[in-house]
Parts: structure tokens; sequence; C-alpha cells
């Protein structure tokens, strides 16, 4: 028998508590979770923010200051708002349900962001771009959805040390030429719990690779070291120091 089609008794207004909102559920205090649902239903959707201070959101919610700064700052430290200029609080897209409308005039703050993901794409030595049009694109949609720069380093350090896994495996590769090479990997760092000391020694492992890497694209022009027919490719010689210096799970994943 088909079971009927549920109606909801007031059609507007209402806001789409799913996995978003559970994610915070487990994460939160009781007050901090108190706060985020007060801010779900208040802010501009298209936007995922509203303008408010302590004392406003003090008032509104029978606190006092001090409570909300409080749950503000648990807000913030677990990551699910940023706290931004002029009262602004935006709930970062992993607790954020809606597409966000980004404003199509650029402001400094989303040009120094695009800036900034153009540097940390390009500082790879497995890219060769020039950061194109579709990149820029990316990188603005990214800043759109309130992505930290943070979480961008992170998947693009997680996507070269897999790259460079690969290579060791086959002994060369094709280089990594658009910041979409990364789409799905700014996702899965989105959905992971990962601990600061586990990116630094990514980091530290991807860094000391690329100082050591024979056969890296600026290393030398010659036949010996760099690109061949557009490949990265890498010195048999010096493979074994190659994977000690990346580790074992590295080398598995790409």
């Amino acid at each position: 028998m088909r079971q009927s089609r549920l109606q909801l008794k007031c059609p507007k207004g209402w806001f789409a508590a799913g996995r978003e909102v559970a994610s915070a559920l487990h994460l939160l205090s009781d007050p901090t979770f108190k706060l985020f649902i007060w801010l779900c239903l208040h802010v501009e959707r298209s936007r995922g923010a509203v303008s408010a201070t302590p004392a406003e959101l003090a008032r509104t919610l029978g606190k006092n200051e001090h409570e909300i700064c409080l749950a503000l700052e648990e807000l913030e430290r677990q990551g699910v708002c940023s706290l931004k200029v002029e009262g602004v609080i935006e709930i970062r897209d992993r607790f954020w349900p809606y597409q966000r409308r980004c404003e199509p005039a650029a402001s400094d703050e989303s040009r120094h962001y695009v800036e900034e993901v153009k540097r940390l794409f390009l500082q790879r030595r497995c890219v060769q771009s020039s950061f194109t049009a579709a990149d820029e694109k990316l990188a603005v949609s990214l800043f759109c959805r309130g992505i930290p720069l943070l979480e961008v380093e992170h998947a693009i350090l997680l996507g070269a040390a897999r790259k460079y896994g690969a290579i060791l495996q086959h002994g060369q590769g094709t280089p990594i030429s658009s910041l979409h090479y990364f789409t799905d990997l700014f996702e899965e760092v989105r959905r992971q719990e990962t601990s600061p000391g586990y990116w630094t020694y990514i980091a530290h492992k991807v860094t000391t690779f690329e100082r050591t890497w024979v056969g890296a694209p600026n290393a030398q022009k010659t036949a010996s070291g760099g690109q061949k027919g557009g490949y990265l490719w890498v010195d048999r010689a010096a493979s074994r120091r190659s994977r000690a210096i990346l580790t074992q799970d590295f080398f598995l994943k790409r």
C-alpha cells in the first residue's frame, strides 16, 4: 500500500536540519548547540551569515553576555562558525545545508583568498600550471562556500603526497595541471576529524621529499632531471631514499 506523502503544517519558514545539524549536535555543548540552532534559523540563507553582537544575542536568548562569548568561542574553536569583522557570524560550509550565493563583485577578502589558493597550488613541485581562469573560478567557489584556507592547504598536501606515491610506484607520472584535481580531496578533508599533528606530519613528508626529489621538474633542464615528454619521473637510483621519505600509507593511496 502506497504511503501518503506527509504535508507540512506551515510550508514556509522551515529549516533543513539534516546531517549538518546532526554533526553539530554531537560536537557542541548544550548551550552552544542552542545558539547554533538560533543562528541556523536567523542567518541569511543565501550566505549562511548574520550580523549580531554578543549583547544582542544575550538579550534574545535570555543569557548573559559572558555565556554568549564562551559559546561563540566554542563555535569557532570547533570549526562550526567563523567570526568575521563587524560582528558577522558565518556558519561554516560543513555545517550549512544550503548552497551559498557568492556576490559577483570581488572583495579584498576574496581576492586575497584566491591569491593564497594560487600560491598553495603552484608551490608544489608536482604541479605544472599557470593557474587558469577555471582554477580561479574554482577558488572563488571555495571562498563562497566558506572553505578555510587551511583546509585547502591540507587537501593540496594530501593530493601531492598521493601523487608522489604514484610516481614512486610507476617511475613516472603526469603532472597536476589543474586545481580541479583536488576537488574530491576538498570534501574528503572536510569530512575528516584529524589532529593538527597529522597535517604537520604530512607537510613535513611532502616538503622533505620535494627537496630531495631527483627528477623534479624544476631541478634540472637536461635529460638527467625534471620532465620527459610532459611526464614527471623519479631517478631509480634515488628511489629507495624517496620511498623512505614518503611513508607506506602515502605510497599506497593515490
